[in-house]
């Protein structure tokens, strides 16, 4: 492999762009909902801005940056679209993971094309036969978000043995044209993001296109690059989890902006007031819905801090800090979603209005509230049993 230099690009620089995108994204939202898919327009200038490339190593021309970044991208282009920015963060969260793989397997999907998209699911729905050399591969992984759009999927696999017996669990990157597609996404919210089942029919999987999951979420990854590349050191789950509300912040933000901005002209029914503004209970609703996204990404930033700065220490976060971040992740979806519900009680009945974008910043926010790894009540129990120093835990997934 050619090593390809990039030009540093800063963090504000890629929000700078994202931002730069809103009005064609903003434009191409209520197609991507019909159609139940990101707009091909939106999806190729998000890859011509760069911002599929925020988690890809410098070694293939990506700009290799930090839990921090991804955020605030996520968000910036959420404040356009929700649908968008989720299929924008999952694919860039799995294709960070690519580069916790061996060098061979990145250069075998970031070496034959930088601007490689990878969707994924971890669970491991799907049986597996040993093979000299790594496996074959059968099964079906429901809501692979990005569908559409993927160039690889990054699909969770019970890892087995000659004899057959699981021994291990696995994600294996297999290229989407080994794969079918089952067109399956039919939703309330998020309609956009293209969360199809993807299928395999005995597809083979080599070894080294395998991570296995259990090391891995203790902190131990087989790429080669790991003493240089200190965004490959990141804590597994904290990532694949806060990543998920970075759309949420964007969203929020988006809500609060709309509503304000109305409201000068806006009048409230079957009162005396002229405009919104003029209320008192319209203030002081505004003012908790922007405490609890303000709250929101005060967590959020937190724990990304956490994350950031154990990986440039080479550290990996105990579990009390792991367990602290998969909190701080339902409690950021926990503020926006009250945030949201605040301001459409403060915008009134035409918040649902279809061509009004607070109902699908509504219905996009809630849906990816209730994400597995996200779902606060999962997250709080994780965190007090850790704080208690409870051993009997849930999941492995902290």
């Amino acid at each position: 492999m050619t090593a390809v230099h990039t030009e540093p690009v800063s963090a504000a620089e890629l929000v700078a762009r994202a931002k730069e995108l809103r009005p064609l994204l903003e434009r191409n939202a209520a197609a991507g909902e019909r159609d139940r898919r990101v707009v091909e327009e939106s999806i190729q200038a998000l890859t011509d801005a760069g911002l599929f490339r925020i988690a890809v190593p410098k070694r293939y021309g990506g700009y290799e940056t930090s839990l921090r970044t991804m955020l605030d991208v996520s968000a910036a282009v959420a404040e356009a679209d929700g649908g968008t920015a989720w299929v924008l963060t999952l694919t860039n969260v799995c294709n960070w993971m690519v580069g916790l793989l061996p060098q061979r397997a990145q250069d075998e999907i970031f070496g034959a094309d930088p601007d490689a998209k990878v969707s994924g699911v971890l669970a491991p729905t799907a049986t597996t036969t040993k093979v000299d050399g790594g496996w074959r591969v059968t099964g079906k992984w429901f809501y692979n978000s990005g569908s559409w759009h993927a160039t690889w999927a990054g699909l969770g696999i019970p890892i087995t043995d000659e004899s057959g017996e699981v021994v291990n669990q696995g994600l294996a990157m297999i290229p989407r044209t080994d794969l079918g597609l089952e067109d399956t996404w039919f939703v309330a919210g998020m309609k956009s993001s293209g969360s199809n089942c993807l299928v395999a029919e005995d597809v083979f999987v080599p070894e080294h296109r395998v991570l296995l999951v259990p090391p891995a979420i203790n902190g131990e990854y087989p790429s080669e690059h790991l003493d240089t590349e200190a965004f490959y050191r990141s804590a597994l789950v904290p990532v694949l989890a806060l990543v998920l509300v970075g759309p949420q912040l964007g969203m929020g933000r988006a809500a609060l902006d709309y509503v304000v901005g109305k409201a000068p002209k806006k009048p409230i029914s079957y009162t005396f007031y002229t405009a919104q503004t003029e209320s008192v209970g319209f203030q002081l609703q505004i003012a908790e819905a922007a405490r609890l996204i303000d709250t929101a990404h005060l967590h959020a930033y937190r724990a990304a801090a956490d994350v950031d700065e154990a990986a440039a220490r080479g550290a990996y976060p105990d579990f009390t800090t792991r367990a602290r971040v998969r909190s701080d992740t339902g409690y950021v979806a926990e503020c926006i979603t009250k945030a949201i519900d605040i301001l459409l009680f403060a915008h009134g009945a035409g918040s649902f209005a279809d061509v009004n974008p607070l109902q699908r910043i509504w219905r996009d926010s809630a849906t990816a509230a209730r994400h597995a790894v996200v779902s606060p009540q999962v997250s709080y129990e994780l965190y007090g049993k850790a704080l208690l120093g409870v051993e009997e835990t849930i999941t492995p997934l902290i």
